[in-house]
């Protein structure tokens, strides 16, 4: 993890890339172009870029206008602003007319740390789940987030996908074969399983090498989609280590850790902690500190699961 990169910067210049391979592709923002990375795909494309200004419940109809003629829109702005606020929007328009549309949230989780909670998206992954035959990608380091927009633009039917703002570390290599509902296996353990995504994949990384050092051997997935979500790996790795951490950057109820749940208690029940922010509305302050007030951060991820792996967990979700 030695270089970082900014992952909206990562998300425009592959939005770049597929537009050169892909006539159809468009992007729409609403009165936030520049901060949501799309800077060089309006220098590039400025017939293909529209910009809606402060309305992104019209521009949702207005995306699911525009793939009902063969087009292939990205709507890109702040993520509770096109998940929570147009929440109905999204919902008919995309989901229930099941339109060609991929939604991205920037700037999510707690990544607009300075805004507080009407600029934090904790509840965007849990709204999104509920919406039938919607695809939801988390891409965990800037490398996922290319081939995030890769696979967005060549999968068929609405998608939301969930980028942060602050640098990511890269954890994978170019080669990374990507495929949207499989996990990755970043690391293979036998004590326990660490499933996390997104802009807190980096912090369970560190996680694991700490637990590593002290002789505990945690496996670690990278869960980068989350519906569908991969049920096999999930299976396998409670079938293998018989105990699960899940680690996510949202609220306990209906994210990653709920979709896991999902998946142990039909199929395979295993003791499960859930690592998040819980039933609140979270505090305002500089980014990392947030993190470390959620237990976000390696050391506090690694305590929780060295007690939870030892049977001394204070408060098992």
């Amino acid at each position: 993890m030695n270089e970082s990169r900014d992952p909206r910067k990562s998300f425009g210049e592959a939005l770049v890339e597929v537009a050169e391979r892909d006539e159809r592709v468009l992007a729409i923002s609403t009165d936030s172009s520049g901060g949501s990375g799309l800077g060089p795909f309006k220098e590039r494309f400025p017939e293909r870029h529209i910009e809606f200004g402060i309305m992104e419940q019209g521009a949702i109809g207005f995306a699911s206008g525009l793939a009902t003629t063969g087009k292939i829109p990205f709507l890109v702005a702040i993520s509770p602003f096109v998940t929570a606020r147009p929440f109905e929007m999204v919902k008919i328009d995309l989901g229930y007319m099941r339109q060609n549309v991929k939604v991205v949230g920037r700037c999510s989780g707690l990544t607009y740390s300075t805004l507080g909670p009407t600029h934090y998206s904790l509840e965007d992954i849990a709204l999104m789940r509920t919406i039938p035959g919607m695809t939801i990608l988390v891409p965990g380091d800037p490398v996922e987030i290319r081939k995030a927009v890769y696979a967005a633009s060549e999968h068929v039917g609405p998608l939301y996908m969930r980028i942060g703002s602050p640098p990511m570390p890269v954890l994978h290599g170019e080669d990374l074969p990507y495929e949207i509902g499989k996990g990755v296996l970043l690391r293979d353990g036998s004590d326990v399983a660490i499933v996390a995504c997104g802009t807190v994949l980096s912090k369970a990384y560190s996680a694991a090498e700490i637990l590593e050092k002290e002789g505990i051997k945690p496996r670690l997935i990278d869960m980068h989609t989350i519906k569908p979500i991969d049920k096999e790996i999930i299976v396998k790795a409670a079938r293998e280590t018989g105990k699960i951490v899940t680690v996510e950057e949202h609220y306990l109820t209906g994210g990653l850790g709920s979709a896991v749940a999902e998946v142990l208690v039909r199929q395979f029940p295993v003791p499960l902690k859930m690592i998040g922010v819980d039933d609140r509305f979270a505090d305002t302050g500089p980014y990392e500190e947030l993190l470390g007030l959620y237990g976000l951060q390696p050391r506090q991820i690694a305590d929780t699961v060295r007690e939870f792996v030892r049977g001394n967990a204070k408060n098992p979700q």
